[in-house]
């Protein structure tokens, strides 16, 4: 390799810089006890030499990867068509780039692959996981358990002890449903129906418990089962058509069930808010805006919840921030006050909103 191609080393940084090979080596790894003129130094002699750290020889030192896991237990098929997915995944991946962090994907098709998961997991390739869409009959948490690596999970705990035992960040789905049924009541509606999410999952469980809180002895034919998809709200909407043609209030579990729900009631004539309302749940833009009519709404901040996720287990390690641009880091350190907050909480819960638009 010629010297104008070679790849640039500490020694070069350091040279660059007018400093140790050590002071760099405290730089580039975060590590405290460097004074922040010096390290300043380091920081633009990085950015001029284009130096990037050998990760395999830093993670000797550092015991760190660089590398977190995002374990979602849902088929490809399903991470890829739902958004809620796509805007969680955002989430992460700012609070890990902002630290310079790397994301690794895994996902569960099935029974098989979970095995596959906890070598992963155990084999020393991360530094932590993070883990949402969990079933309740999921043996995901045993298994990552044992690969004794820190997680944080997404979604409240199903399983027996978890809420006591692990880290996690939700939204407040049983006050978000309960605001939404209540909206509902108020305008007049009497037969107000329920389409669930996939009841083995704790927020579709709590949305459904909301929706008792404030109709305890609503007909059960008025509730139905859905899976938190397009299709699921299909289904769900015209048994609850069978059943109980009366209905003139739906609260659905999501707004994809939602979005299922007014296909078929516009193909039965029935007009959206006129005869029945609807309200669904998620906020994702892109299906409640469009919707026809668009759609109100309980608006949780599925991004933040991803980004808060990343923050607790990055905080959890006592990470410091890689070496930023200048521009950058104004930005990165109030980022970094907001995240304090929450880094070292044992759970974390964030509010919900009722968002109106036309379905109701």
């Amino acid at each position: 390799m010629s010297e104008a191609g070679a790849r640039p080393t500490l020694e070069a940084v350091a040279a660059r810089a007018g400093v140790s090979r050590a002071t760099v080596s405290r730089v580039v790894n975060g590590e405290a006890g460097v004074r922040e003129v010096l390290a300043a130094k380091v920081r633009r002699a990085v950015d001029e030499l284009g130096y990037v750290p050998n990760r395999a020889a830093r993670s000797l030192v550092t015991r760190r990867y660089d590398a977190v896991a995002v374990v979602i237990a849902e088929p490809e098929t399903r991470v890829f068509a739902d958004p809620f997915f796509a805007l969680q995944l955002r989430g992460i991946s700012k609070e890990l780039t902002a630290h310079d962090v790397q994301l690794v994907l895994l996902l569960t098709e099935g029974r098989a692959d979970h095995a596959r998961v906890g070598r992963y997991l155990a084999g020393g390739h991360v530094d932590g996981a993070l883990v949402f869409s969990l079933h309740l009959d999921d043996p995901l948490p045993v298994i990552i358990n044992g690969a004794g690596v820190p997680t944080v999970f997404g979604g409240r705990p199903g399983w027996s002890g978890g809420e006591d035992s692990v880290r996690y960040v939700d939204c407040d789905n049983r006050g978000g449903a309960r605001s939404a049924v209540r909206h509902l009541a108020g305008l007049g509606r009497t037969r107000i129906a329920h389409i669930t999410g996939a009841l083995d999952q704790t927020s579709a469980a709590d949305r459904l418990d909301g929706f008792r809180d404030v109709l305890p002895t609503a007909d059960a034919r008025l509730v139905a089962e859905g899976d938190f998809t397009p299709a699921g709200g299909e289904r769900a909407m015209r048994h609850l058509l069978d059943r109980c043609p009366d209905v003139d209030a739906v609260f659905a579990a999501n707004d994809l069930s939602a979005a299922g729900a007014l296909r078929v009631l516009r193909a039965s004539g029935r007009r959206v808010p006129d005869d029945v309302a609807v309200v669904g749940f998620d906020d994702m833009l892109p299906v409640a805006e469009q919707a026809d009519p668009p759609l109100t709404t309980v608006r949780q901040d599925i991004e933040e919840m991803g980004r808060i996720m990343a923050a607790m287990l990055l905080r959890g390690q006592d990470r410091s921030p890689a070496p930023e641009p200048e521009q950058a880091r104004a930005h990165a350190r109030a980022r970094r006050r907001d995240t304090d907050d929450v880094g070292h909480a044992a759970s974390v819960v964030l509010p919900t909103e009722l968002v109106r638009r036309e379905s109701a």
